[in-house]
């Protein structure tokens, strides 16, 4: 992710899309149509964010528009350097992005605390992502429960009943949540919780195979960006 962000070059970000991609089905065996579908989601709101790039809008004559029209004494269109830079930002983004998926889709959240209390992080800080993690899926499944019960009494049957069950479901699932919180809370005081949360980590050998193709990796992904940067 690093090397992606730091050298902007188009043939970078899509080597790391493709080989986090590779990695997470083949070697993660996370299946291929549940993989597309998630990266289809960010794809949407980066293809909106990098219109804005891509557009360019000044006095006529100033840039050489590939494509454009006027407005008043202003010409809005795309340059030659504007599609570039939309290209390099959209595939610097979605490159970050697979590293993410990569990450979240093939490490259990338990292996990531363990790295984070090795690397010394704040307690709080720590806590607070677990319990985040935890009542994100406690939300949904909430959210489920009362999108189901709502819908077998035709509370989305028309626009107007469909916004007020809406608005009944945001205001219910905040109370549940915070009805789940407290009980959550006074859980973990009846096992007698002191402030930190300790659960079990299994300790894993070093493997230098692994160690060695991941720093080769590395390696010729800096040298791709780089070469090609230059």
């Amino acid at each position: 992710m690093i090397i992606c962000l730091a050298l902007s070059t188009p043939i970078t970000s899509l080597l790391v899309i493709l080989l986090m991609a590779g990695i997470v089905i083949f070697a993660g065996r996370i299946p291929a149509l549940f993989y597309l579908k998630l990266m289809f989601l960010p794809m949407f709101f980066l293809v909106a964010g990098v219109l804005t790039v891509a557009f360019s809008f000044s006095p006529k004559d100033t840039y050489l528009f590939l494509w454009g029209f006027k407005l008043g004494g202003y010409t809005l269109g795309v340059t030659a350097t504007s599609l570039a830079t939309a290209q390099a930002l959209f595939l610097k983004s979605l490159g970050a992005v697979s590293c993410l998926y990569f990450l979240s889709l093939t490490t259990p959240m338990v292996e990531i605390l363990a790295v984070l209390k090795k690397l010394k992080l704040p307690s709080l800080f720590i806590e607070l992502m677990t319990l985040v993690y935890r009542f994100i899926f406690v939300m949904l499944e909430t959210a489920d429960k009362i999108l189901i019960s709502q819908s077998s009494r035709w509370g989305y049957a028309t626009v107007k009943t469909s916004y007020f069950s809406l608005g009944q479901l945001g205001a219910n699932l905040f109370t549940k949540s915070y009805h789940h919180s407290q009980m959550l809370f006074t859980t973990l005081l009846a096992r007698c919780y002191q402030g930190n949360l300790n659960v079990l980590e299994r300790s894993y050998p070093l493997s230098r195979k692994n160690l060695a193709i991941f720093v080769a990796v590395e390696l010729l992904l800096l040298a791709l960006g780089l070469w090609f940067k230059a």
